[in-house]
């Protein structure tokens, strides 16, 4: 395995991660979003422990202050209707519930936003173990980036549900059979930390273990290019297997140079919003081309007749992921410059930005 191989070029120059950083109920955090995550946990802790406290005073209180003091003494009389109370106590949990709500739901949506810059690492799980995928095609068992880098996962399964999550970056997604799921996160210190599938997969779950290696500012680099020499010419990128995939199977109706044919033209289809004959418009992301390789008929391409055959149980998965690299290739989105190219501190696009 390429962990193996390259096992002391993977720690050597990683610092040990930082003790004392995490509390009694969180590891220590590690990305981003890590602060906003443990905000949203504690604020929600310290709502329950102070209401619980208060609930369980009042009953003791209640107990002692209205129990029946001697046999046949007559209780007192029913309390009466008290508009501020009822107000009082509908507002302030109402309140504190849309609170949660925003915050939850801020996070939620941050986290499923990755800025335009993000370097794309494809997942996949299966029982039971994960491979992590670089547009260069260099494929490991573990998953390294750099420091200071958005990276968006985009994650796929080969056989059940699993569901990755690092917990030292607060963040968790499950990679389902049949379709892509993304999440992103940006490491901010160097080390290394624990990877699992927190969705129970089968008899060997608990043994689903990896781990993330957050590498120093330029090593990184290092890493990918021994990496690559490791392999000794025997990486291919997934764009390059797209290219030859898309001249085999799909050049007779779709061309790559802009011209309108059978069916539209890969060029510039990434990310473009597509018409449809009935409903809606949408994006061309990985799940619409994958739905669209396999199930054509599903959303017709406004102005193409619903000619395009089924490439079901003729493409893999992987294959369906590397003509899908191709078409960002001609769309002029370059994912292998990302980990090349940008370095930690360089400007970064505000979050939120979509790809």
């Amino acid at each position: 395995m390429l962990t193996l191989l390259l096992g002391q070029i993977n720690t050597a120059d990683l610092p040990p991660v930082a003790p004392g950083k995490g509390t009694f109920w969180k590891p220590m955090d590690a990305s981003t979003f890590a602060p906003a995550v443990d905000t949203t946990f504690y604020f929600i802790y310290w709502v329950s422990v102070f209401f619980f406290v208060l609930i369980t005073v009042l009953l003791v209180y209640f107990v002692i202050r209205y129990r029946r003091r001697a046999e046949g003494e007559p209780t007192s009389g029913a309390a009466t209707h008290n508009t501020a109370l009822e107000i009082t106590w509908s507002a302030i949990p109402l309140v504190l519930v849309v609170v949660m709500f925003y915050l939850g739901f801020k996070g939620y949506i941050d986290v499923l936003t990755p800025p335009a810059n993000a370097m794309d690492v494809y997942v996949t799980g299966q029982k039971w173990s994960w491979s992590f995928t670089y547009p260069n095609g260099v494929t490991d068992t573990e998953l390294h980036v750099p420091v200071g880098t958005p990276v968006r996962l985009i994650l796929q399964s080969s056989d059940v549900i699993h569901s990755f999550y690092v917990p030292a970056f607060r963040i968790k997604r499950d990679a389902v059979p049949g379709r892509y799921n993304k999440i992103w996160f940006e490491a901010t210190q160097p080390g290394e930390y624990l990877a699992l599938c927190a969705e129970y997969c089968g008899t060997s779950h608990s043994d689903m273990l990896t781990r993330v290696v957050v590498h120093p500012p330029g090593m990184f680099e290092k890493w990918m290019t021994e990496a690559m020499d490791v392999t000794k010419g025997g990486t291919v990128a997934p764009a390059v297997v797209g290219r030859q995939l898309v001249a085999r199977r799909c050049a007779s109706c779709h061309s790559v140079d802009g011209k309108a044919n059978v069916g539209p033209t890969f060029q510039g289809l990434w990310n473009r919003e597509i018409p449809l004959k009935t409903g809606p418009p949408l994006v061309a992301d990985e799940n619409y081309i994958r739905e669209s390789i396999l199930y054509p008929m599903a959303k017709i391409h406004a102005g193409y007749d619903p000619v395009m055959p089924t490439f079901k149980g003729q493409l893999k998965d992987n294959e369906i992921t590397a003509i899908i690299e191709y078409i960002k290739e001609i769309s002029g989105v370059a994912p292998a410059a990302t980990w090349t190219e940008l370095q930690p501190g360089e400007p970064k696009p505000p979050q939120g930005t979509t790809p």
